[in-house]
């Protein structure tokens, strides 16, 4: 029986960056993975290293995340196609401009840079957005990556700091035991769940699938230059149980452009839904009106990871379970690249018992038994 300190079951990117983190603390670690490594979630995922303010916690953890991101940017390597393309949040109407003041205000007293832009501003540069709209919030310092090849370097770096994958499906995970289909077994003190929306080796989890499309064009190099995304997009991606769509465009390294966003509950079949996709052009189309003259090479759909709060699952797994070997690094939705360095930072602070940068109260899993506490109080 293979003995480690650590055993991470799942190779994305977050997985992968918790490997990493492991590794180089010097914590001797393994990662299993039945899969191409990063082929799951992470690939599915648009590659948006972005701010979200949606709750103080979510700002806390996306701008920290981010801020470790930009500082390994220059030793990244080229296949991650790391850019600072910045995101531009478009406002339709005088109402939304509102919004973009507000959303302004809570990034200058969280030290995150920001410009409201005007509707001239904002035509001159993204020409090929609708006239007429209210204007936009620039974030000049998000940024895109390549989702596999990054989970492929955060994997390689941990492997060159001794971790160890293993390639195999897991059975079972618990009392510091991972079982694997084939009957290998390793022992570790500590087991960290980062397996996407597969809840399959701790069903009592509280996560939920949300399918999400995504579609990507031929090449056209300049058509846009920022990551594009609606106010809307704030209001779709918080819905609970209705489907949605809001746009969200991504110009790629390649010149092609990443057209989203879907969200849909309830949905398990993975191929892509005419319908879904359909809806979701004709809401990229009403803010680019040229992406109609576009041709798109694919198109294809993920599961992202939901918790009732938005927040992710990153500590021990006391809430859910009597098992003190468990731990989790789960339930990041649509947050999972931005967040994967700052979540390994955090989940490995915890593990060797060091401060951490961040509070990690609001991510413990074991506010859910305190909320369950207070709705039975």
């Amino acid at each position: 029986m293979a003995i480690f300190d650590v055993v991470i079951v799942g190779a994305g990117i977050v997985g992968s960056a918790i490997a990493r983190e492991s590794a180089r603390a010097g914590l001797r670690t393994a990662v299993i993975e039945e899969k191409v490594p990063g082929s799951g979630i992470t690939a599915a995922g648009m590659g948006h290293l972005v701010v979200m303010d949606d709750s103080p916690a979510q700002l806390a953890l996306t701008t920290f995340s981010r801020e470790l991101w930009q500082q390994e940017r220059e030793t990244l390597p080229a296949s991650i196609e790391f850019e600072s393309r910045g995101t531009l949040w478009v406002a339709s109407d005088e109402e939304e401009m509102k919004e973009v003041h507000a959303k302004r205000a809570t990034y200058e007293k969280a030290g995150v840079a920001s410009e409201v832009l005007d509707a001239k501003t904002v035509a001159a540069v993204e020409p090929n957005l609708r006239p007429g709209l209210a204007g936009g919030l620039r974030v000049p310092e998000d940024a895109v990556v390549y989702p596999p090849a990054a989970a492929a370097h955060f994997l390689s770096d941990a492997q060159h700091h001794g971790a160890k994958l293993v390639q195999g499906r897991a059975a079972a995970a618990g009392k510091g035991e991972v079982v694997l289909a084939n009957s290998a077994k390793l022992q570790a003190e500590r087991i960290v769940l980062a397996a996407g929306a597969d809840i399959s080796l701790l069903p009592q989890l509280p996560i939920q699938k949300r399918k999400g499309h995504l579609l990507i064009t031929d090449r056209y190099p300049g058509f846009a230059h920022h990551q594009l995304v609606e106010l809307g997009y704030l209001k779709s991606a918080h819905k609970l149980t209705d489907e949605s769509v809001a746009f969200n465009l991504q110009p790629r390294q390649t010149g092609q452009m990443l057209i989203g966003s879907s969200r849909q509950f309830g949905k398990v079949d993975p191929a892509a839904e005419p319908r879904m996709l359909r809806l979701m052009l004709e809401r990229a189309i009403k803010y680019m009106p040229k992406l109609a003259a576009l041709s798109a090479i694919r198109a294809w759909t993920g599961f992202r990871a939901s918790t009732d709060d938005k927040l992710p699952l990153i500590g021990p797994a006391e809430a859910i379970t009597d098992d003190p070997s468990l731990w989790l690094a789960m339930g990041f939705e649509g947050l999972g690249i931005t967040n994967a360095p700052g979540a390994a930072r955090l989940l490995v602070d915890q593990l060797l018992g060091n401060h951490s940068a961040l509070d990690v109260t609001p991510f413990l899993p074991a506010r859910l038994a305190v909320k369950k506490e207070t709705e039975h109080a």
